[in-house]
């Protein structure tokens, strides 16, 4: 049976329209850094997304090649995630600054990935592709408290919904915990090339802690 991460475990992955507290567990993932803003083409973020598909596909497409990967099984490849923040920006991100976005385009992997398994795929992706893909990296990312829910529209109207999620947190008597390790997280449900604006499903992650 093919594991299905977004299925199995749809609590992290499928929450509702109202706002829930919940404690994220250590994940696995495939992971690109770079800056400056995602739509514009050609930028760092779409050629992240690029890298991050063609290494996650060369790992789920191990079983059909003569490279037997440890405790392996099949899964289907989870949505794209990414961490965002800005430089001199405390508390989230500002939204009418995308040049200024530093991102972490995320995929997740099933915990047999490891280094060995990384480098292999890197590999042989890049030979498949013809490029170099030795920007991805493997990084384990231990969350904890995040309060998190549905955002269903466009990107540019996710501060209406963030707002929803500050006031969960003020009458929750929590406080956001936005750090170096921990920061803005959205799952992107939805690909925008072939969805409506307005149908679009992002899960939408702030991280908190509670209000001393």
């Amino acid at each position: 049976m093919v594991y299905d991460f977004k299925r199995e475990e749809r609590y992290f992955y499928l929450p509702g329209k109202r706002v829930k507290l919940v404690d994220i567990p250590k994940m696995t993932y495939l992971a690109v850094s770079g800056h400056g803003d995602p739509n514009v083409e050609g930028s760092e973020y779409k050629r992240a997304i690029a890298a991050l598909y063609a290494v996650a596909y060369t790992t789920k497409m191990s079983k059909k090649g003569d490279h037997k990967i440890k405790d392996y099984f099949d899964f289907v490849v989870p949505p794209l995630e990414g961490l965002w923040w800005q430089d001199g920006v405390t508390d989230g991100i500002d939204y009418g600054h995308k040049k200024k976005f530093q991102f972490i385009a995320l995929i997740r992997m099933p915990d047999f990935v490891n280094q060995a398994v990384l480098k292999w795929a890197i590999q042989e992706a890049s030979h498949k592709k013809k490029q170099d893909f030795t920007n991805v990296k493997l990084l384990q990312v231990n969350e904890g408290k995040y309060v998190q829910v549905m955002h269903v529209g466009s990107y540019d109207d996710e501060p209406q919904t963030i707002a929803k999620m500050h006031q969960f947190i003020t009458k929750n008597k929590l406080e956001t915990d936005f750090n170096s390790k921990r920061r803005h997280h959205e799952i992107y449900l939805s690909d925008p090339r072939r969805t409506k604006v307005e149908n679009l499903k992002t899960v939408i992650r702030i991280p908190v802690k509670v209000k001393e």
